[in-house]
């Protein structure tokens, strides 16, 4: 062992916590699950273990990957980190209820099976703090259906790498439309060929250009929706 290796348990809390941002932004799995049992066996509780440790780390990332520093292969070992620290926390968390900002349904559409973008963006909502429900790639509307009706959640995601397959997400809000429920959910679209006017044209709330815009983007909105429904009731 060099003298410079750090031992994560020989540091204090805030030492440790600004490591585990390092260890995350450098991708380091096992680090990061070891950090995270450090804490809780230091008696924090796990939605600040999440928060402090892997959310603020993610931001971290998040905001370089939007500004050109990292890319997508760095980004990926990141979010696998921070999964690993996750599957450790999330049944703590689920024991303790803790707060989640929302829950999302994120899949690429029928006659695409591109599926990079989209789990970045799943993991990065997860990163967030977000419960995310992963349907895969090539679904049909049925199958997005289907995963609202189960889980009931606050965004509909859908992906795209095809310009074939871009208004496929046309017909899954099309459906939402006629069946009275599009104004239920809020609903993401995203992939490299879309852009702003075309999520406009099919009836998207927002288009998203990276997983980190569609994380600044979900939240923004989710709080929107929360103070219109606080002045509702008010």
């Amino acid at each position: 062992m060099s003298e410079e290796e750090i031992v994560l348990s020989e540091l204090n809390d805030e030492e440790l916590v600004a490591q585990m941002h390092d260890d995350l932004y450098d991708g380091l799995k096992e680090e990061i699950e070891e950090g995270v049992n450090i804490l809780l066996e230091r008696g924090w509780v796990p939605y600040d273990v999440l928060t402090k440790a892997l959310v603020e780390g993610m931001r971290i990332v998040g905001e370089d990957f939007r500004d050109g520093i990292l890319f997508v292969p760095e980004v990926l070992l990141s979010a696998n980190a921070m999964k690993a620290g996750m599957s450790i926390l999330r049944p703590l968390l689920a024991e303790t209820g803790a707060p989640k900002i929302g829950k999302m349904v994120i899949g690429t559409v029928k006659g695409d099976i591109h599926d990079i973008g989209k789990n970045l963006v799943a993991m990065m909502m997860e990163g967030a703090g977000f419960e995310v429900i992963n349907i895969g790639i090539n679904n049909p509307v049925e199958n997005y259906l289907a995963a609202i009706e189960e889980h009931q959640p606050d965004i509909v995601g859908m992906s795209a790498l095809l310009t074939t397959t871009m208004p496929y997400m046309k017909v899954v809000i099309d459906t939402l439309k006629e069946k009275g429920i599009r104004d239920d959910y809020i609903v993401l679209v995203g992939g490299a060929p879309l852009n702003e006017e075309f999520g406009r044209a099919i009836g998207a709330d927002a288009y998203c250009r990276d997983a980190a815009v569609a994380v600044e983007t979900a939240k923004e909105l989710i709080k929107r929706r929360h103070n219109q429904r606080v002045a509702a009731a008010g």
